[in-house]
């Protein structure tokens, strides 16, 4: 299946990604009910990466215009104070968005947001924190089937009924996932196993690796550089890379020839997009590739 992606995503002011067909939202940041209109009525589940401003800030607007019985959904980091507190103060600031529910969620648990669709939360280093503490996650979305089991494929529709009868269903079948998308959030680059496997992978590419990027990284919480992510992307199976999270000091020609050079170096095959600071890409995957 083909996604319809659309993309806002710029390090320190605002991230915020739309997967159409599975009514998800990854972050909230600001401008995303703007740049989505009537579509962010659609959204059903929103998936919030860290409590960074940038990601977060578009959550008042969004809320205030979608809220109604159940929905939206918002999942977030549960040790991270700051949804709690917004939660709160949205609740007196606009009484009638007490009506979506504001979900909290840790280091492997997996929701399910669509029938035999689940996304699955995983704790990443942006923050520094203890483990067992949850304040920065990534998350990874799942498609899960039933398929009946080899030893049952040549029995006729009848003799499949008397046993799922007598067995039940689960006797005949076995699940299968797949990884259809995953979505770093804000991350230095740590274990490459993480993404291995991603039909599309969203990861952020903070820093070119110019000079002073080291030092200004230093100073914060982590992100990651483009040559360690598409080294990566080079030594794993992914499908599709988008990158996103440029840091707002690269120009569009310097982030092009940066991206290109690197896909060289490293033999990449497969379809790179690039979410450029300040704009909104829209269905991202129906676009050109960089590399193309």
């Amino acid at each position: 299946m083909s996604y319809n992606i659309t993309a806002y995503s710029t390090a320190l002011f605002s991230t915020w990604v739309n997967i159409e067909e599975l009514n998800l939202l990854f972050d909230v940041g600001d401008g995303v009910s703007s740049g989505l209109l009537q579509k962010a009525r659609k959204i059903k589940h929103v998936f919030i990466s860290h409590p960074d401003r940038d990601h977060i800030t578009g959550l008042p607007q969004f809320v205030q215009l979608n809220a109604r019985e159940g929905f939206p959904k918002i999942h977030y980091p549960k040790d991270a104070g700051s949804f709690p507190a917004m939660n709160n103060f949205l609740k007196q600031f606009d009484p009638h968005v007490i009506a979506c529910e504001w979900i909290p969620i840790e280091d492997r648990e997996r929701i399910e947001i669509k029938k035999n669709i689940q996304v699955e939360a995983l704790r990443n280093e942006h923050v520094q924190c203890p483990v067992g503490v949850h304040k920065s996650l990534s998350y990874k979305v799942f498609e899960i089937k039933q398929k009946l089991k080899p030893e049952f494929q040549t029995k006729t529709k009848r003799e499949i009924q008397e046993i799922v009868a007598t067995h039940g269903r689960d006797f005949i079948t076995y699940k299968t996932e797949k990884n259809i998308l995953s979505f770093s959030g804000d991350t230095p680059i740590d274990t490459y196993s993480k993404w291995d496997g991603s039909e599309i992978l969203i990861h952020e590419a903070t820093f070119l690796k110019t000079e002073g990027d080291a030092q200004f990284e230093s100073k914060g919480n982590k992100h990651s550089m483009l040559d360690k992510v598409l080294k990566m992307v080079s030594e794993i199976n992914v499908n599709q890379l988008i990158l996103t999270h440029f840091s707002s000091r690269y120009h569009k020609k310097e982030i092009d020839a940066a991206v290109l050079k690197l896909i060289k170096t490293y033999g990449i095959q497969i379809p790179v997009h690039v979410v450029y600071p300040g704009e909104i890409k829209r269905d991202i995957l129906n676009a050109s590739p960089i590399n193309e």
